[in-house]
């Protein structure tokens, strides 16, 4: 990807800019970016996977930042060649926390962050409730955020629930020097073409979500639609409460016997062992034998 020749947020840059439609992955553990990190060159910090895996809580505006930073760091120690896109909520609250913030993760080695124009108390953008601020106040912080940032890929989105509204804010955002605008919660493929109108040149973000309020649209779908960033916020996270809840209650169906599985010690260990440099951890026979 060549980060190092031309910055975090140039190699996100130039990624988005391509013919194709870039997949970025949302993540909310060290263990989950390992496994995405494998099949895929974009991970996004999902600030719903933060709330949950961190803190055990909704996607209600519990976040800290510093968290946000912390597991950045982390990543980009780990991640060298990903892109990391990370989801800053509202910025934090303020515009002088959003500005600490984005010079923070441009530090850690963030590729680019999404800034929502939410007003406190904030929800996931694909629930009901959400409440936008004034938008000059929103292109005020925006705007702020813009000059902070030296390298970081900014994506302005905006979580209009009314459909001109989210076009009228769409095509503000289109006119700032944000790098690309993402409507959060489209709830039609219509939309996603007015959306796409709206923002002219401005590459266009769409985020999909199980259970959300978007239809759910494949790669060549959204190439058809014009659409150049497709975040996938929660597939790790839900599918890892999903086997989790099957696992355990397999395990009390058989009484506390382990049953056999495709992961064992082996497997997790040569998974790990990648993050390390190493190509290969020395596992004991035993454990080999175990994790059959």
């Amino acid at each position: 990807m060549g980060h190092a020749a031309t910055g975090y947020g140039e190699a996100l840059r130039r990624a988005v800019a391509s013919n194709r439609v870039t997949p970025v992955i949302g993540v909310f553990d060290m263990l989950s970016a390992s496994v995405a990190a494998r099949h895929y060159d974009a991970l996004f910090v999902s600030g719903f996977g933060l709330a949950a895996s961190h803190y055990g809580l909704p996607d209600l505006g519990f976040i800290a930042w510093p968290d946000v930073v912390s597991f950045v760091q982390r990543l980009r120690l780990v991640f060298p060649r990903h892109h990391l896109l990370v989801d800053i909520d509202d910025g934090y609250v303020d515009p002088e926390v959003a500005c600490h913030v984005v010079r923070s993760l441009e530090q850690v080695g963030a590729s680019g962050v999404v800034l929502e124009d939410q007003r406190r108390p904030r929800r996931c953008g694909h629930v009901g409730g959400k409440q936008v601020l004034p938008l000059p106040e929103y292109l005020e912080k925006l705007g702020r955020v813009l000059d902070t940032r030296t390298d970081l890929f900014v994506v302005a989105r905006t979580d209009a629930t009314e459909e001109p509204e989210m076009l009228r804010r769409a095509a503000a955002l289109a006119g700032t020097d944000a790098d690309a605008v993402l409507v959060d919660g489209v709830p039609s493929v219509e939309v996603i073409r007015g959306v796409r109108e709206a923002a002219g040149a401005t590459p266009v973000v769409f985020n999909q979500i199980a259970g959300g309020r978007s239809p759910r649209l494949d790669l060549a779908d959204l190439a058809g639609l014009g659409v150049d960033v497709a975040i996938y916020s929660t597939p790790c996270l839900f599918a890892a409460h999903a086997a989790i809840d099957d696992a355990l209650v397999e395990l009390k169906r058989r009484d506390g016997a382990l049953p056999g599985g495709p992961v064992g010690v082996a497997e997790s260990q040569a998974l790990l062992a990648r993050n390390t440099g190493d190509r290969e951890v020395p596992v004991p026979r035993a454990a080999r034998a175990l994790s059959g």
